[in-house]
């Protein structure tokens, strides 16, 4: 039997929540070790948000898709995008982003084990290294940074060639030339509006009558709209009953309603489910929910109080971003127990095409509250940036409070979303309101600048003059 090796921390799992709580363990001075059963950096690095964002932008580079505005919509960078060229840039992201998170934990002297790890008791985990002796770890604290996959239904064989998860589908050799998405969420919206650009026939299907029901509804409009001009397919209100004779060369997709979708693939997006199998939770006395979910308090704590857990194993909001802050929140608190403030302002980010960035309140959400408000629009194509870049779509949309004219949201679509959102971020977060856009002056011509124009657009339906 191996002698038992003792550390201040344990972290199970290397993606985002891992790897920024064993940093912020290392800065405070602690003994860590690092557990990775799979490669370095997790799925946020080798099946999901690194590559389908790369793959997103190789998409729009390959096939022209911002030049369509000045060259019709018949150009073409590259006429015949494959697989292969989509990957090249693929890998070649992920190749670095690889190697940076394997820098960060070396440099900050955080030990990285490779194995499966399982609890044997409260703070003690056992480590099954493949082609050596199993190691046995004891820590004073054990943080689960373990992920989550996509969730597949029981009835669904996977094939990852016709029938697919979305971790599968930059394995595929070929594109193919018709895709159903089963799931309306973020991945599914992502895949789906990302793929058409290619001018595959895609399908989307889904149970609710909306897409993306935690955004604003305007946006969401707006989104569905381009998608329909893209050639999107959306069958809404939809759910799946069988797969009919699917097969390398194809097959039916049959829906409850009868309606029969031919396809050459069908990419299953409903869901994640966490990581939790073979931790053997029972072992520490942690509680998981019936999708693996481990309950945490605000301090990432669970129910037992020196084991945390961070990321994807915890559910919402399962962002990459978020997934950092939690980790190193959780480490701090373990060893300054102390709470590591950050303030409520969580920007999201759909990485669609035209991407989408949110922050605040949604106006469903201030009628639903009776919080009377006022509501500000730029489109991106009024802007001279906007003609510029060939922009037909974009919006960015900013609502005010009446009472005391604050900031309570911002939501944006199209080009930039992603980057344009943490200037709304920034004014809510310091209290700010609507004057400060009104006598604040931006670059010019600039996307950022439609904060202006909304903010005047607001500021004329208030019907107020300017001080």
């Amino acid at each position: 039997m191996n002698s038992r090796h003792k550390y201040d921390l344990v972290v199970i799992g290397s993606g985002p929540a891992g790897q920024r709580a064993a940093v912020q363990a290392a800065k405070l001075k602690k003994r860590v070790a690092i557990v990775e059963r799979d490669e370095l950096g997790g799925s946020c690095i080798h099946t999901g948000t690194i590559p389908s964002k790369t793959l997103r932008e190789a998409i729009l580079y390959l096939t022209g898709y911002h030049q369509r505005a000045f060259y019709g919509q018949g150009y073409r960078l590259k006429p015949d995008v494959d697989m292969a060229d989509l990957t090249q840039r693929v890998n070649q992201v992920v190749e670095h982003e690889r190697g940076v998170v394997a820098l960060q934990l070396t440099r900050n002297h955080i030990e990285i084990i490779r194995g499966a790890a399982r609890f044997t008791g409260p703070h003690s985990v056992a480590v099954s290294v493949p082609g050596g002796e199993p190691l046995d770890l004891e820590a004073g604290h054990i943080l689960l940074a373990t992920g989550s996959r996509p969730a597949r239904p029981p009835d669904i064989v996977f094939d990852g060639r016709v029938v697919l998860d979305s971790d599968q589908l930059l394995s595929l050799p070929t594109l193919p030339r018709r895709l159903v998405v089963v799931g309306g969420g973020v991945i599914g919206v992502e895949y789906a509006s990302m793929l058409s650009a290619l001018d595959m026939e895609i399908t989307l299907i889904d149970g609710r009558d909306r897409l993306l029901e935690f955004v604003d509804g305007e946006i969401v409009a707006e989104l569905t709209h381009h998608m329909r001009v893209n050639g999107v397919v959306l069958r809404l209100g939809e759910r799946v009953d069988r797969l009919d004779e699917l097969s390398g060369s194809g097959g039916t997709v049959i829906l409850q309603s009868g309606r029969r979708v031919a396809c050459d693939a069908v990419l299953f997006a409903a869901g994640r489910r966490s990581n939790v199998e073979g931790l053997d939770l029972e072992a520490a006395g942690v509680e998981a929910d019936e999708r693996g979910r481990i309950r945490v308090n605000a301090n990432y704590q669970t129910n037992v109080a020196h084991i945390y857990a961070a990321g994807d194993v915890i559910g919402f909001p399962a962002l990459a971003a978020s997934s950092m802050h939690q980790g190193r929140a959780a480490a701090y608190h373990a060893f300054k127990q102390a709470p590591l403030a950050y303030n409520e302002y969580l920007p999201f980010g759909i990485y669609g095409v035209p991407s989408i960035s949110m922050i605040g309140r949604t106006e469903q959400e201030l009628t639903r509250d009776k919080v009377p408000y006022e509501v500000g629009i730029a489109r991106f194509r009024e802007s001279a940036r906007g003609q510029i870049l060939g922009l037909e779509d974009g919006l960015l949309k900013l609502l005010f409070s009446i009472r005391d004219r604050r900031l309570l949201g911002a939501h944006i679509i199209g080009e930039g979303a992603t980057e344009l959102v943490h200037i709304g971020q920034a004014v809510m977060a310091l209290g700010g309101d609507l004057d400060y856009f009104l006598h604040t002056v931006f670059n010019y011509p600039t996307l950022a600048g439609t904060y202006k124009i909304a903010a005047l657009d607001a500021y004329n339906k208030l019907g107020e003059q300017l001080p």
